[in-house]
């Protein structure tokens, strides 16, 4: 089942976004709970030697709406910002959600995609958290607020970020990773609204399953899991990466669903590593038009 179609596309929403470095351009998408800026962890490396464009999704971040939403609105604002910045191709990078819209732009455009780069997602998203009980909720909110005003501390990681929530989200539970945390989870989640998390379980709702049409996109693809993920489980990544025609795939041990966060090196050199191996997918076309990559 694709994404449910609206009985009338809503008006596109001019997303804020993130734009940095220059060259051929990647295109940056969050999940959920997430924004722009959350994935640094990306754009800082990518954009010293491409043009990033991290925007936040319609919903989140300072993309506001007031209006309620479908999944495929998203997909008319990207189009939107790729018109507005003059980019007529490019490489799209997608973490959770971010993955799955980067796939549905992919069957949807198939013309602007040059590549994907595919973190903790999937064509047919699988999970096995298990259920949250009062406790875990108690933990995350102490650990999540110690963490805002000493990021990494050793003690709060200690002694409530391994009890809580975080203990499904990441498996090595290091300062560096609690820093992303503060700096990125947090103010992300604070920003997320109603709206978007209501289009986003609507999605999955309707039994959210792509993996028949993967074999539309041609293009080359790059996908890495956490095997320890709960939420997108690295067995349905992997079932994403076989029914794409030209993937590659990477799952981590020890990590899980924010694992670029708890491995960012590693994960950033499998990343320039597919890129030194695949440049068709950050090179431009003939005829191009170079103000788009300016």
């Amino acid at each position: 089942m694709d994404l449910p179609v609206p009985p009338s596309p809503s008006q596109a929403v001019s997303l804020h976004t993130l734009v940095q470095g220059q060259g051929f351009p990647i295109l940056c998408l969050h999940g959920h709970p997430g924004s722009g800026q959350s994935l640094s962890v990306f754009t800082k490396q990518l954009s010293a030697r491409f043009k990033t464009l991290a925007p936040d999704l319609r919903g989140y971040g300072n993309s506001h709406t007031q209006t309620d939403f479908l999944m495929t609105d998203h997909l008319s604002d990207l189009e939107a910002l790729l018109d507005r910045h003059q980019i007529d191709r490019c490489l799209v990078l997608g973490w959770s959600l971010g993955g799955i819209l980067a796939l549905e732009l992919a069957l949807r455009s198939p013309e602007r995609v040059s590549g994907l780069i595919l973190v903790a997602t999937a064509a047919r998203p699988k999970g096995n958290h298990p259920a949250i009980t009062w406790q875990d909720n108690v933990y995350t909110g102490i650990a999540s607020i110690v963490n805002w005003f000493h990021p990494g501390w050793q003690w709060n990681i200690d002694t409530f970020g391994r009890r809580s929530l975080y203990r499904y989200l990441i498996q090595q539970h290091t300062p560096a990773a609690y820093h992303y945390l503060a700096k990125d989870a947090l103010p992300a989640y604070l920003q997320t609204s109603n709206r978007a998390t209501q289009a986003l379980f609507t999605a999955l709702q309707r039994g959210y399953n792509r993996l028949a049409d993967l074999s539309a996109i041609q293009c080359p693809c790059l996908v890495l899991a956490g095997a320890e993920d709960r939420h997108i489980t690295a067995a349905s990544s992997l079932e994403t990466a076989q029914a794409l025609p030209d993937a590659e795939y990477h799952c981590y041990p020890n990590a899980a669903h924010l694992f670029p966060w708890e491995i960012p090196d590693l994960v950033q050199a499998d990343i320039d590593r597919w890129l030194a191996q695949y440049p068709t997918a950050v090179t431009p076309r003939a005829g191009y038009d170079a103000a788009s990559t300016a």
